[in-house]
């Protein structure tokens, strides 16, 4: 099976990407994580990819295609791909579409993690971290038990992410929105787009995955 997983960054992609990894031997395909792998690792088209970016170029399509191409080929024909931020334009859909069927492969499920705007900045900006041991908080859905104190290992310091702001989030949004814009329509035509609230409790969202992918 092979499907893209869309959600606007906060909206819980990573966490449910890893759970169908997990529950179904499914393989991950983010790009910007093969491309660095691919520029330490010293592949050909990480050779490539590391000259365009040593020019301070962005890295063309075709050689992303080839990155793709390269991690399928290793994968084997039995497991599943899960592609994370990719296809964002018409031309890499098309791309897509050529990259798998050459491997007798195709697009199952495009899958959209819904969010609300408003509730998703005040579950990004209300998070903070323990600072000694990392255990993560929200100022409105979980507090430490004793104020200040931090529950797991008694620290009394916690810290804040800086891009956690609600300026941050909305432009993140606006990106998101004008990225997934061109794409959405050419899979909505074929009637393989499905959308789950992303706003609902963790397990809950991971059932409505498996409730698509099952069929």
């Amino acid at each position: 099976m092979n499907i893209i997983l869309l959600g606007p960054p906060g909206a819980g992609k990573g966490t449910q990407a890893q759970r169908l990894v997990e529950r179904h031997g499914m393989r991950q395909l983010s790009t910007g994580d093969m491309l660095r792998a691919a520029v330490k690792a010293g592949t050909p088209v990480g050779l490539q990819a590391k000259a365009v970016m040593e020019r301070g170029e962005l890295v063309s399509d075709a050689i992303v295609s080839a990155l793709i191409g390269e991690e399928l080929d290793q994968m084997g024909p039995q497991a599943g791909a899960i592609f994370d931020g990719y296809p964002r334009t018409a031309a890499q859909a098309e791309s897509l579409d050529e990259i798998l069927a050459a491997r007798g492969r195709k697009l199952d499920h495009v899958i959209e993690l819904d969010v609300d705007e408003d509730a998703l900045v005040e579950r990004i900006t209300g998070r903070f971290t323990c600072a000694n041991c990392g255990k993560g908080y929200h100022d409105t859905f979980e507090q430490p038990r004793e104020a200040g104190v931090c529950d797991k290992c008694g620290s009394r310091e916690f810290k804040r992410r800086p891009d956690d702001n609600a300026e941050t989030v909305r432009t993140r949004m606006a990106e998101y929105r004008a990225k997934t814009a061109p794409i959405l329509p050419i899979y909505e035509a074929r009637g393989i787009v499905s959308r789950v609230n992303g706003m609902a409790e963790l397990d809950g969202v991971t059932a409505a995955i498996e409730r698509i992918i099952a069929g």
